[in-house]
Order: C-alpha cells, then sequence, then structure tokens
C-alpha cells in the first residue's frame, strides 16, 4: 500500500518544529513501527536525516511508543500501543499525521521524542512503600480482599507511556499519578502511607507542569492498559485526607 505521512520534525526542543511530508510503500502486514523503520530506511538511502522516535520492546508492554497518530494517542485502536497497530487498519492511498505527545510537562527531545522524566520524578516524590514490613512474606500470610487485589492489579497495569497526558486537553498527569497511588493504597502495606503518599505525589505532579482533571474522560478512553477514573477519585480522597485529617 501506498501511504503519504505528515511527520512531526524538529531539532530539539528550542526548535520551532514542522510537519514534513513523506511518501512511502508498506505491507499491510507490517507493524505501524516497522512502516516507520522503512520510511527511516528510506530517508538514510537518500542520505537524509531519520526520523527520531522512541521505540523498545515492540509488545505492547513497556510505553516506550509514545505517538499521536491522526490526533489520537498510540492511534486507532482503543486499549493498544502504537507498536501493536498494524499497517492493514489503513488503506492504500491514506494520510497520516504522525505527532509527539504535546504537554508542557513532556518537552520535545527530538521529531518524535519526549523527555518523561516527569513521570519519574513523580514516582520518586511518594511511589513506594516506606514502613518497615520485614522479610518477605508468605504468598497467603496477609488476608486481601479480592476486589482490592483485582483493583490494585489493575492499576499496577500502568505502563507510564502518557497517552492519558496527551489525550487531555488540560494536560492533566492525574490519571497516571493516581494509578501509581492507587496499586500500593488498596494493598495493606501501602495503605498505611496513602494520605502522605497522596500529598507529595501530587504536589510533585502540580510542580512538572501537568494540568488539572476536570473529569472529560478522554485519558481512560485512549490510555492503552484502560485504567479507570475510579482511581483519580481515590487519589483525591487521600490528598485531601493528607491535608484536612479525618474530621467527623
Amino acid at each position: 500500500m501506498k501511504l503519504t505521512l505528515k511527520v512531526w520534525r524538529q531539532k530539539n526542543n528550542k526548535d520551532k518544529g514542522r510537519f514534513e511530508t513523506y511518501n512511502v510503500t508498506a505491507s499491510e502486514h507490517m507493524s505501524f513501527l516497522e512502516m516507520l523503520d522503512v520510511l527511516n530506511e528510506q530517508l538514510i538511502a537518500e542520505k537524509k536525516e531519520p526520523i527520531a522516535f522512541d521505540h523498545d520492546c515492540r509488545e505492547g508492554i513497556c510505553g516506550t511508543c509514545s505517538l499521536t497518530v491522526n490526533g489520537r494517542p498510540h492511534g486507532p485502536i482503543q486499549g493498544t500501543t502504537v507498536c501493536q497497530v498494524h499497517m492493514f487498519n489503513y488503506k492504500d492511498g491514506d494520510t497520516i499525521t504522525i505527532e509527539p505527545w504535546r504537554s508542557s510537562g513532556f518537552p520535545v527531545v527530538k521529531d518524535l521524542v519526549v523527555n518523561r522524566g516527569a513521570f519519574d520524578r513523580i514516582i520518586q516524590a511518594g511511589g513506594f512503600i516506606s514502613v518497615n514490613t520485614g522479610g518477605t512474606p508468605d504468598g497467603n500470610a496477609i488476608p486481601v480482599e479480592k476486589e482490592n487485589a483485582d483493583k490494585a492489579m489493575d492499576a499496577a497495569a500502568c505502563i507510564g507511556c502518557g497517552a492519558c497526558v496527551a489525550a487531555c486537553p488540560n494536560g492533566s498527569a492525574m490519571l497516571f499519578t493516581s494509578a501509581k497511588i492507587s496499586h500500593l493504597a488498596l494493598l495493606p502495606q501501602g495503605e498505611t502511607e496513602h494520605a502522605k503518599r497522596s500529598k507529595a505525589m501530587v504536589t510533585q505532579m502540580d510542580k512538572e507542569g501537568f494540568g488539572f482533571c476536570s473529569n472529560i474522560g478522554a485519558c481512560e478512553v485512549e490510555c492503552p492498559k484502560e485504567i479507570k477514573l475510579d482511581n483519580i477519585a481515590r487519589m483525591n480522597r487521600g490528598y485531601l485526607s493528607s491535608i484536612f485529617g479525618n474530621r467527623k
């Protein structure tokens, strides 16, 4: 199939950036990133600068493949990272627009690559358990309600890709932050520090320049791991508890 690609090119964070148009021939059996590999091989053969884009596992696990495709983070398929999108989802002659994540919290490094170090700093602010829980206990030593265990596992599925931020018109990172808070808060070892953790991570999130949640829900829709908005409510309760305490 023959495709027209409009790709964002930007030398660095200070460069203004612009879209450039390329024509590429790809097989319908290729993944989206394999199609970009073909384009880069073409550019290198023409002695032009290849397009910089992030990738690693290409198995939908790591979240590195952070691309906005035709205005949607990770492309047209819900619950899927862009590396798992295949070209049979497009038609011969299609025009595809490819951009990096758009957020002040994710400055562009080059072309389609953004710096997501802000997420690391949010986790460092409180995404850990500091209470002394002793040695590694037997898996069944601490009883955990199945509902809470399931919710904790669902929250822990967050891969930190940043699609929630890219999808949100406010550039909010609350879905990511709340997922990292919830997967600890729902388990006995992490519940003790829930309020303290929420305050520390939300404070760091604000320092990084991310916007505030206005419950539009685009983050949940575009999240490749389908993290639920319920986590944001849990985080907000923990944050308010850290500010006002358990007042009756």
